[in-house]
């Protein structure tokens, strides 16, 4: 007698594969939508635990959720002041850099022969050539669109944040309710704690890291008299967000700004150099794994093509993004049976080990 071939297993995964790539589809045309989603839903896993906090103390949930709107409010106030701060700052001293500058492009101009002319200003030189007057224009454009679309984005991520905390005060009776079968409400209940604990601790961490990161930054550039310290520490701490490629980014910035200054003087080129680099070396590679406890249990080359499929996706917000996102989808992974080997791929070979001898 034949023996008859079970096709289930594999015509799921086929249909799981197609729904990935329509879905991976639908994220990318829904980009204004989604973003602004997910991030109030990872600002949410972060101030829930806070909300649940203060109900200990008989604060009303209304009230919890008010208290951390009002904080993300005075945090963005506060750092859009700095920025605006340093950016006038930066306006008011440019004059003072155009020599430089116009050394940087002179070399420029005789090398690719561009025409450059002497008796004007290097701004009048630029405005002349290479369609600058153009590109100016259209930068203009972009800037003003960008920052109404900031505006609006900052405005749907609060509204998201604020009816997304209100539906985590009933979500356990809901999913009660929802399923009725015991197994598969423990196992939704267990996949909800597990992301939000693992996320919340992740993001928790790495912003106190990152604030550390900038803060020394900061600190280090203003010893040496810097230009706009504020500027470098609060890339710093942005891009500390983004693994492996941020702190690059803003090592490289903080480093060529540095020689723009202060050269030929190479000391305190060296010591920005070696400052920026030190920080993120020692804060990323030694306290932030020891302050997490362990890894998150995901392969350095998953983290890689994490951040190249979210940039791809969403841009800067998506490579910020990318490590939180699959910390979710590997957790979810692990609580499906059918799921599991994909879990174990994205693993560590250490974090596999410990869940097979637990």
């Amino acid at each position: 007698m034949r023996k008859q071939t079970n096709y289930a297993h594999s015509i799921f995964l086929v249909v799981l594969l197609v729904g990935l790539f329509a879905f991976a589809a639908i994220l990318k045309l829904t980009v204004s939508f989604c973003i602004p989603l997910t991030v109030a839903a990872m600002l949410s896993f972060v101030f829930y635990p806070v909300c649940n906090k203060l109900k200990k103390f008989h604060i009303p949930w209304a009230l919890s959720i008010f208290l951390c709107i009002a904080v993300i409010l005075i945090m963005f106030y506060f750092i859009g002041t700095l920025l605006i701060s340093s950016i006038r700052t930066i306006l008011s001293t440019y004059p003072n850099y155009e020599d430089r500058f116009t050394a940087i492009y002179k070399v420029f101009a005789n090398t690719f022969r561009i025409s450059f002319d002497e008796d004007l200003s290097l701004f009048n030189n630029l405005w002349n050539s290479l369609n600058v007057r153009t590109m100016v224009q259209n930068l203009a454009i972009t800037f003003s669109s960008s920052l109404v679309s900031f505006s609006k984005t900052i405005f749907v991520v609060i509204l998201f944040l604020v009816f997304l905390l209100f539906e985590f005060e009933s979500l356990k009776t809901k999913i009660s309710l929802a399923f009725s079968d015991e197994q598969t409400n423990q196992k939704i209940m267990t996949i909800a704690r597990n992301t939000v604990t693992e996320v919340t601790h992740f993001l928790s961490i790495k912003f106190m890291v990152s604030l550390l990161t900038g803060l020394i930054v900061f600190l280090g550039t203003f010893a040496i008299n810097m230009d706009f310290p504020i500027i470098w520490g609060f890339l710093a701490f942005i891009l500390n967000f983004i693994p492996t490629f941020g702190s690059i980014i803003s090592w490289s910035l903080t480093t060529l700004f540095a020689i723009l200054q202060f050269y030929p003087t190479w000391g305190k080129i060296i010591f920005v150099a070696v400052l920026v680099l030190s920080v993120n070396m020692i804060l990323g590679n030694i306290i932030e794994p020891r302050w997490e406890g362990t890894d998150l249990g995901i392969s350095p080359l998953v983290i890689l093509v994490s951040l190249s499929f979210w940039g791809w996706m969403w841009g800067f917000v998506g490579m910020v993004l990318a490590v939180p996102l699959m910390v979710i989808i590997k957790i979810i992974c692990e609580n499906i049976d059918i799921l599991r080997p994909v879990a174990i791929i994205m693993g560590t070979k250490k974090r596999t080990s410990e869940n097979k001898n637990a």
